[in-house]
């Protein structure tokens, strides 16, 4: 295991920070002395908060040129950026045919295409980081198996994979000049007890498995800017079903079908 690193001074950005993993994570990083720019769209929220945070930076995301936006007033606070927690997110839970061609594009936009243009932005601030820049993409265990009438959610969220790993590749090689490593995580989370079933059109209603607490995530996110971890599930458990999709998809497969029989 990676030896852990202090994470005192740390320059770091959170998305989607008024509410959920992402306060619960910038709490969690400023108790432990990090310094923390937080974003989201809600003043009040993020206020409510104020004391964690260096400063605070209340945008939506989906706005045009907001996610350079976003990572320029973080720099310019915290005079660089060693770590951005891009955490920001929503889901829809329906038939794929019920949903409108807007809610394909709100959904697809915020869970992937803001994480890509964050990532775009940050890239030369992490990459020049004295400390070792950090990338964390906080994705879905949904993105990692496929969940039915969660299509556009867990194809937003299967791009953030593709996303880690092409950044991994890419930062790793010298590609772009020979700059500091940048390590790149990608946390799954199963169904978390946060605000983020409230906002969804549906809330969760599955029997299993049960949301985690956010701060089991919160602390999950926190250990791997600890010890740039690059690929966690939380729960744990979870990871199993997940390595037997990738390695054997067929049997999970019929495993899933016959779990959904039985409910």
């Amino acid at each position: 295991m990676a030896q852990a690193r202090s994470l005192a001074g740390l320059r770091t950005l959170v998305t989607g920070a008024s509410s959920g993993i992402g306060a619960a994570t910038s709490i969690l990083l400023a108790q432990h002395g990090a310094r923390v720019v937080g974003t989201g769209r809600d003043a009040e929220a993020l206020a409510a908060n104020n004391q964690h945070f260096v400063t605070t930076i209340c945008w939506d995301l989906l706005e045009g040129g907001a996610p350079s936006a976003v990572v320029s007033g973080a720099v310019d606070a915290l005079g660089g950026l060693d770590v951005l927690v891009s955490n920001a997110g929503a889901g829809w839970l329906g038939p794929f045919e019920t949903m409108s061609p807007e809610e394909v594009d709100s959904v697809l936009d915020l869970n992937l295409r803001a994480p890509l243009h964050l990532a775009h932005a940050a890239s030369k601030h992490l990459r020049s980081s004295a400390v070792g820049g950090q990338l964390v993409l906080v994705g879905s265990i949904a993105g990692l198996l496929g969940v039915a009438e969660e299509v556009a959610y867990c194809t937003a969220k299967a791009g953030l994979r593709g996303l880690a790993e092409s950044l991994r590749a890419e930062w790793t090689s010298g590609v772009g000049g020979s700059q500091n490593q940048v390590t790149v995580t990608l946390v799954s989370p199963g169904p978390v007890d946060t605000p983020f079933f409230e906002r969804r059109n549906q809330p969760y209603m599955r029997s299993w498995p049960k949301p985690v607490p956010v701060e089991t995530v919160a602390s999950t996110i926190v250990g791997t800017i600890e010890r740039r971890l690059e690929d966690v599930v939380v729960p744990g458990w979870l990871a199993f079903p997940a390595r037997l999709n990738g390695g054997l998809p067929a049997l999970y497969r019929r495993l899933s079908g016959l779990e959904g029989r039985l409910h």
